[in-house]
């Protein structure tokens, strides 16, 4: 197989908005090569499945996609990548129809292993290109390209955290990040293309600089400075690493806007102390009053994982009542996975799924109760709406600073703009 116009390449991508930075720039790769990029609906001459293994039901989906994708065209070429990938790559070399299992130290030379495995000719069985994940020390620089409003740039990768239920240590590594002069360079091009507003990712966003020698502080003052970029969002940031220095500075006036996604997991001290988190309920408390007091409506989403192994109906009960103290915008409700490798699935105490159920149903109720009742408190206030161009029934949607989904009669010259409506 060459690269000539006529071939195409289609991307499969599972899990985080990290993953779907990863996969963009690898399909830039790709263009830049002649490919052409086609939906993995279409037939394809290669296929690249960038995986996710946060949950059980995340590995499976990911066996099935590449299966059936594997089985479109026969004679494709199918690598497949990503945190599956780096745990399991023998397993998915195995999976007929797979040629190549790129791990997390080749994530970015995906495009030159497979141009090696293209020019043998030769499809199958899976060569494997991965280390153990703790040799890995590179970082593959990425940001999302495709929408005309919004891109996640990555800034950093991998964890130092230990939480007992979490795979991502051993899929992605060490916390690692890119430098700050990367990542402004990285800003200014997706300023260039149109796109005004970025979403910073990773997988502990706050612990940028542990290799570079930087502050999580000085990447967003530095970010700050790019001309172009109207808005920005941190996508997700651990209550220990939002200090009030950082609110205090973005509160002083910058582009980044009233919107934070904190993981609390648990509102059970006995269940975070199981989970290893590095807080208790008293400074989540703390941690959320001070966002609250530096910033008026400001939209606040928490994640909890119910059914952790040993949580008893009173601590989900304990979880129930923590938040709706805490009254926050959305809540992100996981059951807990056992995964294999982590502590936590070895945990005496491993709840029925029937019940996990339960509990998620009644969190997602809460979810929506607390999220009207935001929406609601915001009635009669302006703000600026950064209008995508997705079209629906005639309607155009976009989303305001802290993160209040608004639709509109379609209007193309509104598209890509920061337009002010009174909610």
């Amino acid at each position: 197989m060459n690269t000539q116009q006529s071939q195409r390449v289609a991307f499969a991508t599972l899990g985080c908005k990290l993953n779907y930075a990863e996969s963009s720039t690898l399909s830039r790769q790709f263009e830049a090569a002649g490919y052409v990029v086609v939906p993995p609906t279409q037939v394809a001459d290669v296929y690249v499945i960038n995986t996710c293994s946060v949950t059980e039901h995340s590995d499976k989906k990911c066996r099935n996609i590449i299966r059936r994708l594997s089985k479109r065209n026969l004679d494709a070429i199918v690598a497949v990548t990503g945190c599956y990938a780096q745990l399991k790559a023998e397993e998915i070399a195995a999976i007929p129809g797979v040629d190549l299992v790129v791990g997390a130290d080749q994530k970015g030379n995906l495009f030159a292993r497979l141009a090696d495995l293209s020019s043998q000719k030769v499809k199958g069985p899976g060569r494997v290109h991965a280390c153990a994940i703790h040799e890995v020390t590179s970082i593959f620089p990425a940001y999302s390209t495709g929408e005309r409003t919004r891109s996640f740039l990555k800034v950093q990768d991998g964890c130092n955290y230990r939480c007992s239920y979490c795979t991502i240590p051993l899929a992605r590594g060490e916390s690692r990040n890119i430098p700050i002069a990367t990542a402004v360079e990285e800003a200014e091009r997706i300023a260039a293309s149109g796109v005004r507003e970025i979403v910073l990712t990773g997988v502990n966003t706050g612990d940028f600089g542990r290799t570079t020698g930087e502050s999580f502080l000085d990447l967003l003052k530095a970010l700050n400075q790019v001309q172009g970029i109207e808005r920005y969002r941190i996508s997700s940031i651990e209550p220990n690493l939002l200090t009030e220095e950082i609110l205090q500075w973005i509160a002083s006036g910058t582009k980044f806007a009233p919107h934070f996604h904190v993981p609390l997991q648990s509102g059970s001290d006995a269940v975070l102390a199981a989970m290893r988190r590095r807080y208790n309920t008293t400074r989540f408390r703390e941690k959320i009053a001070l966002i609250r007091q530096y910033l008026d409506h400001v939209f606040i989403g928490i994640d909890v994982i119910v059914g952790f192994p040993g949580e008893t109906q009173e601590h989900f009960e304990e979880t129930y009542r923590l938040l709706e103290e805490l009254q926050p915008s959305f809540l992100h409700v996981f059951p807990y996975s056992r995964r294999p490798g982590t502590d936590a699935a070895l945990m005496s105490g491993q709840v029925d799924e029937r019940i996990k159920e339960e509990r998620v149903a009644r969190l997602t109720a809460l979810s929506d109760r607390l999220h009207e009742a935001f929406c609601q408190a915001n009635e009669g206030r302006e703000e600026s709406v950064l209008f995508e161009s997705t079209i629906k029934g005639g309607m155009m949607y976009g989303y305001t600073s802290n993160y209040i989904r608004v639709e509109r009669p379609y209007d193309r010259t509104s598209i890509g703009k920061m337009i002010k409506v009174t909610l």
